[in-house]
């Protein structure tokens, strides 16, 4: 990177994903001189919104505001005069594998409880449990009837799971819901995320279809070798997903910290996978956000989101999480679009149309995520995403991310705001941001 004689600093990006982009924008809003080196031929990272239809923009990716007020996801999409429509599960419909309406929602109240007791429970083990094993080591557990250890399962896979994108015999018991969530609506953005990564790229020189092979420090900053050659920078912020950071695909020619490698090494990334299904008319409750399929003890598609408020277009989106999805993963666009379905008829009956569309995220593949979102595994806490977030290398290699959020891991905002702190940290002489 050409210094062209001035005294602003120069800093490299690494992913032009929400945490990227947000670092690059604060840093040329403050005088530095940016450069954002993208592996994908494509802004976003795991904040994809697709253009495939024309007519109807898709996120593939994240997908909703999580506490709309304060947040400043909020703000940039209220500027850029974006949609948000509120989810909720009191808002919410769950069928079984005949049909029948089943009262979930007081179910699942139910088997939250038990979680929670199944925690306390453990409170002053000498270490942590699986979230798997703290529950079915418990009394509640063992003294339910099998038809209600399905139904609670299923509670713990929508609730927990894809929520946090692990499976729940991964999930550290202790710790997999630390962090502090903003107050609001629960919403899903319309047209999607893209016009707010569109608009913190505006003027950025964004380098696209570069993928990154190797960071070492320089005489003077850093140098970063990509497929296309190597660039030279006085920083670099690296908003790589925990997913690549674990891989080793990125070579650091010097040691990191020894807290921030075991961060990495402890924290894991999960798995959330989406199919969207655009079909000609509704045929299930259009009133109501959250449909469930209560079927086997483990089901595909236990976990659906009805995109007609958002869209006005009849759209449902069919999720699996942790081990459901990385099963999905290994199905083709016709399957896995005909095991949904599968799902939909035994809720909806054998009648219901087929798709006019569908669109399939398959996150693990993506070598340029490895996953979706980090999740603390057993063994992990808040105490690692504060070693991944901040400076390596005398304040020239910086780390950001929603996997290096103390407070807000595996959101958008937790993603945006780490990069506004990296770049923060940079513009003030590479220290931290009061």
């Amino acid at each position: 990177m050409d210094k062209r004689n001035d005294n602003r600093p120069t800093v490299i990006v690494l992913g032009a994903g929400m945490a990227g982009l947000g670092a690059a924008r604060a840093l040329a809003d403050g005088g530095a001189r940016v450069t954002v080196i993208e592996a994908r031929g494509r802004i976003g990272g795991r904040t994809h919104t697709s253009r495939l239809w024309p007519d109807l923009a898709v996120d593939m990716g994240a997908s909703w505001i999580h506490g709309t007020k304060g947040n400043p996801v909020t703000a940039l999409a209220r500027t850029l005069g974006l949609t948000l429509t509120p989810t909720s599960y009191k808002r919410s419909a769950t069928f079984d594998e005949t049909g029948q309406d089943v009262p979930f929602n007081k179910l699942a109240k139910h088997a939250m409880k038990l979680v929670e007791a199944a925690r306390d429970r453990i409170d002053d083990n000498d270490q942590d449990l699986s979230l798997k094993d703290a529950v079915e080591a418990s009394k509640e557990w063992q003294a339910i009837s099998p038809e209600d250890r399905r139904i609670y399962r299923l509670a713990i896979n929508t609730r927990i799971e894809h929520e946090y994108s692990g499976d729940w015999s991964r999930l550290s018991a202790w710790y997999f819901d630390q962090g502090v969530d903003f107050p609001g609506d629960e919403a899903v953005v319309t047209p999607g995320f893209g016009p707010i990564l569109a608009h913190l790229g505006q003027g950025i020189d964004i380098r696209l279809g570069e993928p990154v092979c190797g960071i070492s420090p320089s005489l003077h900053g850093v140098e970063i070798t990509t497929t296309r050659g190597t660039h030279q920078a006085d920083s670099v912020v690296v908003t790589l997903p925990l997913g690549v950071l674990k891989s080793g695909s990125i070579r650091f020619a010097e040691s990191l910290e020894p807290k921030r490698q075991r961060a990495i090494d402890r924290l894991e990334m999960g798995l959330l996978n989406k199919c969207v299904l655009r079909f000609d008319r509704a045929f299930w409750p259009e009133d109501m956000d959250w449909i469930d399929f209560l079927g086997p003890v483990e089901t595909l598609w236990a976990d659906w989101t009805n995109y007609l408020p958002a869209t006005g277009q009849p759209l449902i989106v069919g999720f699996n999480a942790a081990r459901m999805a990385e099963k999905v993963e290994a199905l083709d666009d016709r399957d896995t679009t005909a095991s949904a379905m599968t799902a939909l008829r035994a809720m909806f009956g054998s009648s219901i149309p087929d798709p006019r569309g569908s669109q399939i995220s398959r996150w693990r593949q993506d070598p340029f995520a490895l996953g979706a979102y980090s999740f603390h595994a057993v063994g992990s806490s808040r105490k690692d995403r504060r070693a991944l977030f901040g400076s390596d290398w005398d304040g020239r290699l910086h780390f950001a991310g929603e996997a290096t959020s103390r407070d807000q891991p595996s959101t958008v905002h937790g993603a945006l705001m780490t990069g506004r702190l990296a770049a923060a940290a940079i513009l003030n002489g590479g220290r931290p941001a009061a």
